[in-house]
């Protein structure tokens, strides 16, 4: 006690944020800073940004999307692992991205869309006090990973986790707690789901129309069937809500 004000027994986890998205940033940030156990300390739109928040802020925990112009985050990862402890937090979800990004010391792997907003909060925790936390896209991707034991000598062992060392019982045991998907918990059929994925990176309806093969109307029918769905009047509030940041 200090002045007769009570000390927190426990200070707030400090985090980076990383990723280009804006939405994606000011979405983590809104709900990460307005807890009373976890604080945003910086923002970052991509891989240098992040190294130059870490190395000023010390954060407890770094949020880091893949795909981010200039510095990607596989590329900056070697570089914040020193610093704190790394947790991807991204709609890449491809098996040889996930493997690498563990490979590099990623402590957990998050692909938007696979997990709700408390497991997230519990996601951060886990992986500050050195638990690994994948969602179910990660994780089965991690365990199709081939064994390559003749590479296991030259591991860093400074490394919060290594994909090695992650057994079969434990993926099962993370997968069997990551809950329903956005998409089940919204009921959004696989295109749909599809079509807020693109959503959320930004994509126009004509690029979504491109990348789908679909006209535009088709496009306008699927976004206004998801904003029903997801109760949302914008882009950007959808968008939040099915990064589960809202």
């Amino acid at each position: 006690m200090r002045g007769g004000t009570p000390m927190s027994p426990t200070a707030p986890l400090r985090i980076v944020v990383a990723d280009d998205n804006p939405v994606v940033r000011a979405g983590l940030t809104a709900l990460l800073a307005g807890r009373e156990d976890t604080t945003v300390v910086a923002e970052a739109a991509n891989g240098r940004e992040a190294c130059d928040a870490a190395r000023h802020h010390r954060p407890d925990v770094i949020l880091l999307d893949v795909r981010m112009p200039g510095m990607d985050g596989l590329s900056a990862l070697p570089h914040l692992v020193p610093l704190a402890p790394v947790m991807m937090l991204t709609y890449s979800h491809e098996s040889q991205t996930v493997r690498e990004a563990v490979r590099l010391g990623a402590g957990g792997y998050l692909v938007h869309g696979e997990f709700t907003v408390e497991q997230l909060v519990t996601a951060v925790r886990d992986i500050r006090a050195g638990r690994p936390h994948f969602t179910r896209t990660a994780a089965d991707a991690l365990s199709r990973q081939p064994r390559r034991h003749h590479a296991t000598a030259h591991a860093t062992p400074q490394r919060p986790v290594s994909a090695r060392k992650i057994s079969s019982s434990r993926l099962s045991q993370l997968q069997s707690n990551m809950g329903q998907s956005m998409r089940s918990r919204f009921r959004l059929s696989t295109r749909e789901a599809e079509i807020m994925d693109l959503i959320a990176t930004g994509m126009n309806n004509q690029q979504i129309a491109a990348t789908c093969f679909i006209s535009e109307k088709t496009v306008k029918n699927h976004i206004n069937r998801i904003f029903a769905k997801l109760h949302s009047t914008s882009r950007s509030q959808a968008a939040a809500k099915w990064l589960g940041v809202a």
